[in-house]
């Protein structure tokens, strides 16, 4: 088979990828962009679970590239689901003739750095070989799922599916008795919808979440017209905010400047808003002192106690050993409300952890949970999974994959010392994600990395790579800032505790959309000083 030749190839053809090609074709680059699903969308193609919905508000969840279409685009809820975002981008992917270019059903098998052509060797899973100067991975920060395996699970009778991994035919679960296992936010969509449609769910709780309320509602002519009317104002003032999207975190020390009566205002206003501003949008000592934390977390386990009827359901469902906001922060609709149901119950497994399967159903302790099916909602190999996974080779043979195992590192999560041309948007130790509007860092990350690609092609350049000490530099502060704040005080997949045996660092930069723009303008201003340009 013939040797494909490109300027670039795109991993991924989902929010990032779609807008990367976007970009490189605008420069004239020869690109293609390979992707696993039959369809684009990425993370909005697999994750058709029942009840999956983006937790950030649609006004700011979107590309602002096209006038265009932010003017001709119509969103149908404040927080829209996922057949609503799937077809969004498949509305951007033919609106801008992105299909011809999209090969699906492709994944990387193997990417080899070759020295002396200064160039990679991307090979996939289908036998094709691509010779391209720039490899850009777009595969995001949670596509990775983490998938456990049970004793006896291949003689479980029922049927069993991953969230991550969804059909896209419509399952009907009446009359069934259905097992949830993992409440992190996807676990809890999942749980507040299937509630009312089956005969019986078995939730199988580890880690209770702190789940703020979520204030859905339908956008309707005049709801637009006045979102329209705030893009222009939006689409810059989103990367100057410190979680990428419209609201403004007061200035550090400023709570500590209230009494706590104030402070717990300023959380009555946040958590009426029902969205992540209760998350990145009250003050920055929610996450930093714990006197504060202490004041944020019983606050949020107030509200969730109001909601459940059995105290003693309330005292599994709200977490006691870790403060609000140190594990991701899921927005739920009716989630602890349907513990209330006759027919739903809690398994805490915890200190009985599920042993295996039955036949049957599920085994835990000395009890046996009878059912028709099983559902995984048991997360992601974070920030890193995907990547590694493609078996990437730099210079001198190093694995991307075998250096993240011994130290996760990465130059503001868009390039690693020692892989010229690698491209990564929503790499490790930048703020997608964990701490940042998809769309707000997507959309930056990837206008950053074709400024770099431009700045190289005006200059008769060729290859890009941080230096080492660049490196250092960024993993010195991302670790310092890290260590400022709590969310190194707990194990979570924010700094890979989900996953055994993965280094333990904070995945996502967490030091504000905003500063991390700044750090990302000023080297662009300056030559992209610290990055060997040959």
């Amino acid at each position: 088979m013939a040797v494909r030749q490109l300027d670039a190839l795109i991993v991924g053809a989902g929010i990032a990828g779609l807008y990367q090609l976007h970009r490189l074709r605008k420069l004239g680059l020869s690109v293609k962009s390979v992707d696993a699903a039959p369809d684009v969308g990425g993370t909005w193609y697999w994750n058709a679970y029942p009840g999956a919905r983006v937790d950030s508000p649609a006004n700011v969840y979107q590309y602002w590239f096209s006038q265009e279409l932010l003017d001709e685009w119509k969103w149908s809820e404040r927080f829209p689901a996922q057949p609503e975002i799937r077809r969004y981008l498949q509305h951007v992917a033919t609106k801008f003739d992105l299909y011809r270019d999209i090969e699906l059903n492709t994944e990387v098998a193997s990417a080899d750095w070759q020295e002396d052509e200064q160039r990679w060797r991307v090979r996939t899973s289908k036998g094709e070989t691509f010779d391209v100067q720039f490899l850009l991975s777009c595969v995001g920060m949670l596509s990775s799922p983490k998938v456990p395996s049970f004793p006896g699970q291949e003689d479980f009778q029922g049927e069993i599916y991953q969230t991550a991994r969804w059909p896209q035919e419509e399952i009907d679960f009446s009359g069934k008795r259905v097992g949830v296992i993992g409440t992190g936010a996807t676990g809890i969509q999942v749980v507040q919808t299937l509630a009312p449609q089956v005969e019986e769910l078995f939730v199988f709780q580890r880690t209770p979440q702190y789940a703020v309320r979520m204030n859905n509602y339908p956008v309707d002519d005049a709801v637009m017209k006045d979102w329209r009317a705030q893009y222009a104002s939006l689409k810059n003032q989103v990367h100057h905010t410190f979680g990428g999207f419209e609201w403004h975190v007061p200035e550090q020390g400023w709570a500590l400047t209230l009494t706590p009566e104030q402070r717990r205002d300023v959380l009555e206003e946040c958590w009426a808003d029902g969205s992540l501003k209760m998350f990145v949008g009250t003050y920055l000592e929610v996450l930093a002192v714990p006197e504060i934390n202490d004041e944020a977390t019983e606050f949020v386990r107030e509200k969730i106690r109001a909601q459940i009827h059995d105290p003693t359901v309330a005292d599994k469902l709200v977490p006691s050993d870790y403060g609000y906001g140190l594990h991701r922060v899921p927005l739920e609709n009716g989630y602890f409300e349907a513990f209330n149901r006759d027919n739903v119950h809690l398994v805490d497994v915890k200190t009985d952890p599920i042993e295996g399967f039955s036949p049957q159903g599920l085994r835990v302790a000395d009890r046996e949970y009878p059912l028709d099916v099983v559902v995984f909602a048991t997360g992601f190999d974070a920030g890193t999974g995907s990547l590694s996974r493609m078996n990437i080779r730099g210079r001198d043979g190093k694995s991307l994959s075998e250096l993240w195992a011994q130290d996760i590192r990465s130059t503001l999560g868009l390039q690693v010392h020692g892989f010229p041309n690698l491209f990564t948007v929503a790499g490790p130790l930048a703020p997608a994600t964990g701490f940042c509007n998809m769309t707000t860092c997507l959309q930056q990350q990837v206008d950053w990395i074709t400024d770099a690609i431009s700045y190289l092609r005006a200059h008769d350049k060729h290859t890009m790579e941080p230096t080492e000490e660049r490196e250092e530099e960024w993993v010195r502060h991302h670790d310092e800032v890290a260590d400022s704040t709590l969310l190194m005080s707990v194990d979570s997949w924010y700094n890979g505790g989900n996953i055994d045996g993965k280094p333990r660092r904070l995945l996502s930069y967490i030091g504000g959309v905003g500063t991390y723009r700044d750090f990302c303008d000023e080297i662009r201003a300056n030559d992209f000083a610290g990055f060997k340009v040959a």
